[in-house]
């Protein structure tokens, strides 16, 4: 469905990265991990298509969604000029998101932006007081976003950089192979796409059983129409071509072809 959208808060929480909240009840007591908004940035055909955010987290009982976000082209350029009371046009929320079993025992692996689908899942697996390992990483230690909001959910966090300033010296998959992962029951992941890449190498490796990757893929419509966001996946008939945005964003690791 497609909601009005008004803006109550707009933050910048480190260099070109925002957080904006949006008072969308409908959205709000909807919305599950690992699913996505498709947001109108502005009021004329320029940008033509909606852009794609992540739903970082909700407030149901106050009507909030929230969002994370970085500035990289002249949709979200826009969006961070969007003053407090404005609306947007929001269209949602859209996408299979994360498994979020009851109870078990879970690890989060999220690279950079990564964090923003991630840190809903967590803040659900810890509601229902389940175990969570997160494994962190970023450029340099001014992209660790929500550190300290991860901390408050009392998780077990490890965190990397890639040039030290904070934490483990590599990426987030040195660190994985550094520390070792606990054992878990399920692996979720988030974040670019070399990062996962190599980071489903090494769950093979490992022998993880079950891991769920949030795929990132350039979207135009976000209900499958426009077959722009089709990612390669192996199915018991063979390999296949699926839609991030109706099919996903969130796969399992196993099923896609990481060509």
């Amino acid at each position: 469905m497609v909601y009005e959208a008004e803006i109550v808060t707009q933050r910048k929480i480190a260099d070109g990265c925002y957080r904006i909240e949006l008072y969308a009840p409908e959205i709000a007591r909807s919305a599950q991990p690992g699913q996505f908004v498709m947001v109108r940035t502005s009021i004329t055909a320029d940008p033509l298509l909606r852009r794609p955010f992540s739903i970082n987290t909700v407030d149901r009982e106050r009507g909030l969604v929230k969002i994370l976000y970085r500035v990289v082209g002249r949709g979200t350029a826009l969006l961070a000029g969007k003053k407090l009371g404005r609306r947007l046009s929001v269209f949602g929320p859209l996408g299979k998101g994360f498994t979020v079993p009851p109870s078990g025992r879970f690890a989060v692996v999220a690279g950079g932006l990564g964090i923003a689908p991630l840190y809903f899942l967590v803040q659900r697996l810890r509601a229902l007081g389940n175990e969570v390992t997160v494994f962190y990483g970023a450029q340099n230690r001014y992209e660790l976003l929500l550190q300290e909001k991860l901390a408050a959910l009392r998780v077990r966090l490890f965190v990397a950089t890639d040039n030290g300033a904070a934490g483990f010296k590599g990426t987030v998959v040195d660190l994985l192979r550094a520390e070792g992962i606990p054992p878990v029951d399920i692996l979720y992941a988030a974040g670019p796409g070399p990062m996962l890449r190599a980071l489903a190498a090494f769950l093979r490796e490992a022998g993880i059983a079950r891991a769920e990757f949030s795929l990132e893929e350039r979207m135009g419509c976000g209900i499958g129409a426009c077959r722009g966001c089709a990612v390669k996946v192996i199915t018991p008939e063979g390999p296949v071509y699926k839609r991030v945005c109706v099919d996903g964003p969130v796969f399992l690791a196993e099923e896609v072809v990481w060509e």
